[in-house]
């Protein structure tokens, strides 16, 4: 077996043909050229994508903080063509966290992000983003509304509805766009008059 001294590295012959580190300091230099070529890749033309400056985006985007939908949302902006052209709030039950009473804060947060999205960014658009069988919608307003779907759309229409008048009401040089997502990430756009 091969030893070197120098590196404190065994590049011998192992069964795997594998590593071994001789000490403690050995192992932190490899442990730190991996984090350094981690931290690394995504400057690597190709790897990933750069952020743009600062300036202007389309909407701001309000959704449910649902892990479930997550990757759905990002899908569906990105074939909207906005990928890297919105902000995004998130807030448990979406419209509905914006506008309850149990949780100030929340719509306090909100309408703070929509100022500065605009003052920043230059929004145009609020876009704002339901889910069917939503638990937020269950906490807050204390019933079960995905076993009925009629029920169920009838609630978030009037939750997003009523957010969307209010945005209209404080930034009426905003669009408004009202959607409810099904769990398998189609989108529905609701009106925003019954």
């Amino acid at each position: 077996m091969q030893y070197r001294q120098s590196s404190g590295i065994d590049f011998g012959s192992t069964c795997c043909g594998g590593l071994r580190h001789a000490s403690r300091r050995s192992f932190l230099k490899i442990a730190t050229l991996c984090a350094g070529t981690a931290l690394m890749a995504p400057l690597t033309p190709g790897v990933a994508h750069t952020a743009q400056p600062a300036g202007e985006v389309e909407a701001l985007l309000l959704s449910c903080m649902d892990y479930r939908l997550i990757d759905d949302i990002g899908r569906y902006m990105d074939g909207r063509g906005l990928t890297n052209r919105y902000d995004h709030v998130i807030l448990a039950g979406a419209s509905l966290g914006a506008l309850t009473d149990r949780k100030k804060a929340w719509g306090e947060a909100f309408w703070d992000h929509v100022a500065v999205a605009k003052q920043l960014h230059r929004i145009r658009r609020v876009m704002v983003m339901d889910h069917r069988d939503c638990g937020a919608y269950r906490v807050f307003l204390g019933t079960e509304l995905a076993a009925d779907p009629e029920k169920e759309t009838a609630a978030h229409a009037e939750q997003l509805r009523a957010l969307g008048a209010v945005i209209k009401a404080r930034h009426p040089d905003l669009e408004v766009e009202l959607l409810l997502m099904a769990l398998d990430g189609s989108v529905e756009s609701i009106a925003e008059s019954a």
